[in-house]
């Protein structure tokens, strides 16, 4: 790889000559700007305001414009003189733990490669302090016409040097939080975290442009005359979210279908039915680091309910045929009791007018 920057780390008394290399390139699709009618190439021409001619890039320097619109030539010369430490030398000022570097502030990222034989011990030495202490390194360093903050830490067996914004150019995020206050439920934060587990992670590596694909496809069918254009399908943008835990519950179904998690029939393709959320009004809230999942205990409340109600069935039936079989053993006895007394009235009454006819 070509490097854009010679120099030296500056590590107290020590010093690394080392090259400065690109680490990132830029993989998007440019255009050109053409003339519609007849498809001619549009250029920009640098012209002299003075004179009206058209300059070279050899002809053209730096100048810096005054409040009057003055101008002030300024000269790499000029530049190369100022009293800069960091001119040619990437100073370290200290060393921090990398979360006290605010992501906001990354800029441009940089192998620093050793310059030279007499630079490798050196190099080696300040690369295994950085994995030892966990920690990077701040520096100054300047680069195209200026001043730049900067931070060391090591990826695999390289330091690389990612560019800083100064603290001052980092803006405050002053009216871009929602107005008013707005409050969360733990359920509505169960569902977020099940989604999130659900979701898992990504390997990196695996993300690439699906847009530039597309547009590279597009530029050889029509390079090759076979570009027939079609309308492209767009997903309805999200309007007013009307059931917040509805939406959380159905996008961690979709998860776990998208992941084969979902069932036997998760890939069928009809959307699940969401399920209504009921609690009871006074049902103390649980603490949220030791109960379980709310989505779980959700799929779980339907089956419980569907259990429940078998079992009391069951139950009202086998009491109503145990009352059934104790009314009907009772009415036999009643019926049993009634016609023995019967029997025995009648037998007196037979019996009585027989004495009276012996007599």
């Amino acid at each position: 790889m070509r490097s854009i920057w010679n120099g030296a780390i500056s590590f107290g008394l020590v010093s690394i000559p080392i090259k400065l290399v690109n680490a990132t390139e830029s993989h998007s699709i440019s255009f050109r700007q053409i003339h519609l009618s007849d498809g001619g190439r549009v250029r920009y021409r640098k012209v002299c305001e003075l004179d009206g001619e058209e300059v070279s890039a050899a002809e053209i320097g730096k100048g810096y414009e005054e409040a009057d619109g003055s101008i002030i030539p300024i000269t790499d010369e000029d530049l190369a003189r100022l009293p800069i430490a960091t001119a040619k030398t990437i100073e370290i000022v200290s060393f921090v733990p990398a979360d006290d570097i605010d992501p906001l502030q990354m800029d441009a990222a940089y192998y620093l490669a050793a310059n030279g034989a007499t630079a490798a011990k050196p190099y080696t030495l300040l690369r295994e302090a950085l994995k030892r202490s966990r920690k990077v390194a701040i520096a100054k360093y300047a680069l195209r016409g200026r001043e730049r903050l900067g931070m060391l830490r090591v990826v695999d067996d390289v330091i690389a040097m990612h560019g800083l914004l100064w603290p001052d150019e980092i803006r405050a995020p002053e009216g871009v939080a929602p107005e008013g206050t707005v409050s969360v439920r733990e359920a509505e934060l169960d569902l977020a975290d099940a989604l999130m587990a659900t979701l898992g992670e990504v390997e990196m590596e695996s993300l690439h442009d699906d847009y530039r694909d597309a547009v590279e496809a597009m530029v050889a069918a029509k390079a090759g005359g076979a570009f027939e254009p079609s309308e492209a399908v767009v997903e309805p943008a999200g309007g007013q979210v009307i059931d917040l835990m509805a939406a959380l519950e159905k996008s961690v179904r979709e998860a776990k279908a998208s992941r084969g998690e979902g069932g036997s029939h998760a890939g069928a393709g009809a959307e699940a039915e969401v399920t209504p959320i009921r609690r009871k009004p006074a049902a103390a809230p649980k603490a949220v680091g030791g109960k379980k999942s709310t989505a779980a205990g959700k799929k779980a409340a339907p089956a419980a309910t569907k259990s429940t109600a078998a079992a009391t069935k069951s139950t009202a039936a086998k009491s109503t045929s145990a009352k059934k079989k104790t009314t009907a053993a009772t009415g036999a006895a009643a019926r049993k009791t009634t016609a023995a007394k019967t029997a025995k009235v009648t037998a007196k009454k037979t019996a009585a007018p027989r004495k009276r006819t012996s007599a």
